[in-house]
């Protein structure tokens, strides 16, 4: 098998986790939403500005499965939130090795959000950046990175992004 085409079967499966990933959200799955991550792996929101000044400050951060699993909990039982949806968009997937083993990616995102009643807004923009590895035949997220372009969002991130 030439090098293009298994660069080429390589993009094509993180793909697939990056669908799976939002379906899972956009169809109000989350409690299958930790799976997508290594035992160990690493969620964090944070802002471009945040990013760019190498500030440690974070929107939401959670390490490992437990804490993304507390997160869902807290989704569904402790917060009060007006009921909304969120539909995902994502392109310009870059795949490069890791040299840590694995590989790192680097996607762009834009986030719909509709309210109960039916009002439609963006509610955020930004990019994905990824590690991700396999693990008993399946690619998992060791660390999802998610950097908004804005630092402003006008409601509590009850739903990752």
């Amino acid at each position: 098998m030439s090098d293009w085409m298994s660069d080429w079967q390589l993009q094509l499966r993180i793909q697939r986790l990056q669908t799976r990933y939002v379906h899972i959200l956009d169809e109000d799955r989350l409690e299958q939403w930790p799976a997508l991550f290594t035992a160990d792996g690493c969620y964090t929101i944070t802002t471009r500005e945040n990013h760019q000044a190498k500030l440690p400050l974070a929107l939401y951060s959670c390490t490992g499965q437990g804490m993304l699993q507390d997160r869902v909990t807290g989704y569904r039982r402790i917060n009060v939130y007006e009921p909304q949806c969120y539909r995902h968009q994502i392109s310009a997937l870059e795949v490069e090795a890791d040299p840590a083993g694995g590989w790192r990616c680097r996607s762009n995102f834009l986030v719909v959000r509709t309210l109960q009643r039916g009002d439609m807004s963006v509610f955020a923009t930004g990019s994905y950046r990824d590690r991700i590895v396999e693990q008993d035949g399946e690619l998992r997220f060791v660390e999802r990175l998610v950097i908004t372009d804005s630092r402003q969002t006008d409601t509590l991130l009850v739903i990752p992004l």
